[in-house]
């Protein structure tokens, strides 16, 4: 298992989860897209994970996974030790404060018609962690300026709020029930670049400032912010891990076809760089996540492929220190 044993907080094993495709007035099951595919890791408390890949490769469900917004089609989630992957609905409350979400869009995770502050405050209320309305007042508006918001635009609603403020109140509610993990499922993305470094840096503040030692899940496309907050990256595609390591070790030594594809494809701000570097191109499309390839997902496509590409799936194995990669060529 690419990870120690000692202070993990979140252990993922061999997950899979596949939606079903049905047709007709019985809706009769015609296929399972496969979202994810068998995909382990483990986190230790206090470390960011970051989870990259192009859209479609299964980052997002992922998460959704872990914080059992889905029921997943197989595999195990340890959380403090605990098997929640097959927990019942009913029992899920628990889990529900210790695994926060920070959605992708500040302007429909929000409820329009809740004021900023009743939104910050729902999940205190709906975990019972305040017991007086003066204690519920103070902890808002602490958990506002926390995250560099004016207590006083409680009373606001989202539409009077700017997108990196908004983004500011979904994180001020993930930390609302004093969580373990959170996730952030591309957190930056509909931001304005500007917003974006002020938002990551937030939360990189949160972290370092702290005393419960968060843990980040932080799901991405743009490699670039992936490396300024994580520990670790996780390369992703089409339902699997490829590439596991640190982010030093990954821009400096990427191993996998597809990450080094991946990378050549991100842009350099010196122009004379940028016009000199070799840029890798994958040939052909990504393959459905209906109809995967047989083997490894990328062989289609990979430009060191070999007939055993194409009918064995490799495993994900260390290559060198805290570095695992998926390829039968490495």
């Amino acid at each position: 298992m690419p990870q120690s044993k000692n202070d993990v907080v979140l252990e993922v094993k061999d997950l899979k989860m596949h939606f079903p495709i049905t047709r007709g007035l019985f809706r009769k099951v015609v296929g399972m897209v496969k979202a994810v595919d068998g995909i382990s890791f483990a986190l230790k408390r206090g470390e960011t994970l970051g989870l990259v890949g192009e859209s479609g490769c299964g980052k997002t469900t992922v998460g959704r996974c872990i914080s059992r917004l889905y029921q997943p089609t197989s595999g195990e989630i340890y959380f403090k030790g605990k098997n929640i992957a097959d927990v019942p609905e009913k029992e899920l409350k628990p889990l529900r404060r210790n695994i926060s979400m920070i959605f992708q869009d500040p302007y429909s995770s929000l409820d329009p018609r809740q004021n900023a502050g009743s939104i910050v405050g729902e999940p205190m209320v709906v975990h019972r962690l305040v017991k007086s309305r003066d204690e519920y007042k103070e902890k808002v508006k602490h958990l506002f300026e926390i995250v560099g918001l004016n207590p006083e635009l409680t009373t606001r609603y989202p539409h009077e709020f700017s997108g990196g403020q908004r983004q500011r109140i979904g994180i001020a509610r993930a930390l609302a029930a004093d969580p373990d993990v959170i996730i952030c499922d591309e957190p930056v993305s509909a931001l304005d670049v500007s917003i974006q470094a002020q938002i990551i840096n937030l939360l990189m503040d949160l972290k370092s400032e702290g005393e419960k030692r968060l843990t980040y899940i932080f799901i991405a496309h743009d490699l670039s912010v992936v490396k300024h907050i994580s520990d670790r990256i996780a390369v992703m595609y089409l339902g699997r891990i490829v590439e596991l390591t640190t982010p030093r070790e990954l821009y400096n030594n990427p191993l996998h076809p597809y990450t080094q594809a991946l990378l050549s494809a991100v842009p350099v701000p010196d122009p004379e760089v940028e016009e000199n570097r070799e840029r890798i191109i994958l040939e052909g499309e990504v393959p459905s996540p209906l109809f995967p390839p047989n083997g490894c997902a990328l062989h289609q496509r990979c430009p060191i492929a070999t007939p055993e590409c194409s009918k064995t799936v490799p495993p994900l194995r260390e290559c060198s220190e805290d570095h695992w990669v998926a390829c039968l060529r490495i």
